[in-house]
């Protein structure tokens, strides 16, 4: 599987029990796990052929799944959530990545990585796009912010030519 990505997020596994938590998570808006298994029920269709996913985790309606080839977020709309917002971030495009690991109180782990979103990454002028994850404090997102900083490492290295 591309990057070690499924016994990165499997070791990142921490997070506090089931019950009422994931609508307790989705309401100070932090990502609780799920399994890919369910995630593959659900958002199945928009796998790319030979595409597999990792990991994922919902934010009430939302989702954010990782496969071994991009991350995809999930953005059910309206009152029904029958419209759905799909995008897709390719893992080779990651460039960047900040963690901020949860402190005492409320607060929240949070992992912001950029990625480059011109389709040409050798185009004169390079777009770059920043998202911000937050997940609860209980969830360890070190091995997260790892797998996603070797990437990013080699990502530049190989836009730059020194790979």
């Amino acid at each position: 599987m591309a990057f070690g990505m499924k016994d990165v997020l499997n070791s990142a596994k921490t997070m506090a029990g089931a019950g009422g938590s994931s609508l307790l998570q989705g309401g100070l808006n932090n990502y609780s796990e799920v399994s890919a298994e369910q995630l593959m029920q659900e958002y199945g269709m928009y796998l790319m052929d030979g595409e597999n996913i990792v990991s994922g985790f919902k934010l009430i309606r939302d989702a954010l799944i990782f496969t071994d080839k991009r991350i995809i977020f999930s953005d059910k709309q309206g009152a029904t959530g029958s419209k759905v917002r799909i995008e897709s971030i390719n893992l080779f495009s990651i460039v960047d990545v900040t963690m901020e690991t949860a402190g005492f109180g409320f607060d929240d782990s949070e992992l912001t990585f950029t990625y480059i979103k011109t389709a040409n990454l050798f185009a004169h002028d390079v777009q770059y796009v920043s998202h911000k994850l937050e997940f609860p404090k209980k969830f360890n997102v070190q091995p997260l912010y790892k797998m996603l900083q070797e990437l990013s490492y080699e990502n530049c290295l190989r836009i730059n030519g020194l790979k």
